[in-house]
């Protein structure tokens, strides 16, 4: 099941609000996708997951 984190409105091109994240499980794995077409590594752990989000929101 997808968990959405992050801002529901775009805001303006290269804000960050512009990217909505989620979490994505697939068996025992859990990968962070984004709106914009960029995929995270999938990592066992949903916290390094939500790090990695995280980490390509900011920059």
């Amino acid at each position: 099941m997808a968990q959405q984190d992050g801002p529901t409105s775009p805001g303006k091109p290269g804000d960050p609000s512009n990217h909505r994240t989620t979490m994505v499980e697939k068996g025992p794995f859990c990968a962070a996708h984004c709106s914009c077409g960029w995929r995270g590594p999938a990592r066992r752990a949903r916290s390094l997951a939500r790090d990695d989000a995280a980490g390509h929101v900011a920059g």
